[in-house]
């Protein structure tokens, strides 16, 4: 009998996705709802690229979170023995990821960015021009990369219009970072239920 994880990588690595497109994409977007697989996919996609690979973390620990430590714990403990890098925080100059991934040593073989939308969650208190600026910055380092590159999204805005204004602006600032980071990949899937939608693919 299959586990649970077994049927859960199963749909998602025989559901349709082209690898040898991937292959050939440099920035590939993966988003979707919660659960629906697609840091999974991003882990296992990205184990073609070698041992080389670094993780981009953008949530930053928080002692007093044990739900969120015990779910990044999940997170670690599903991908191989990769290096960590955590993304610059809120504010910084527009070449720190840039500047960070110079650094590396030895160089990465790829790049793996989870995730978008807790990227901005910390970056609620700046501006909405100044958070797209720094997004914007981040896109053009990850393009520039010698190595492919996947962003893990999240669709948000699946639900009906939040009452509270901090919620309403996240949604719709996560839209839009979603917007811009499908147009700057060369390829871009949906994923729900664990199994892609292919929404821009060798562009």
């Amino acid at each position: 009998m299959l586990s649970h994880t077994s049927i859960l990588i199963r749909c998602v690595v025989t559901s349709g996705f082209d690898q040898d497109l991937f292959a050939m994409a440099h920035l590939t977007y993966l988003t979707g709802p919660v659960r629906s697989g697609k840091s999974r996919r991003a882990v296992e996609l990205a184990r073609a690229w070698g041992d080389d690979v670094v993780f981009i973390a953008t949530y930053r620990p928080d002692p007093a979170d044990a739900e969120m430590a015990e779910r990044i714990r999940r997170h670690q403990a599903e991908r191989p023995g990769w290096r960590t890098l955590l993304a610059p925080a809120p504010g910084a100059t527009d070449g720190a990821m840039a500047d960070k991934l110079a650094e590396l040593r030895p160089p990465p073989s790829g790049l793996v960015f989870d995730c978008l939308t807790l990227w901005l969650s910390e970056r609620l208190e700046r501006g909405d021009d100044a958070i797209l600026a720094e997004w914007d910055a981040v896109l053009a380092s990850f393009r520039a990369s010698p190595c492919p590159v996947v962003v893990v999204g999240n669709e948000v805005g699946w639900c009906p219009v939040p009452e509270q204004p901090v919620l309403r602006r996240f949604r719709d600032l996560a839209g839009t970072l979603g917007q811009c980071t499908a147009a700057a990949a060369d390829a871009a899937y949906l994923y729900v239920a664990g199994c892609p939608v292919t929404l821009k693919e060798g562009v």
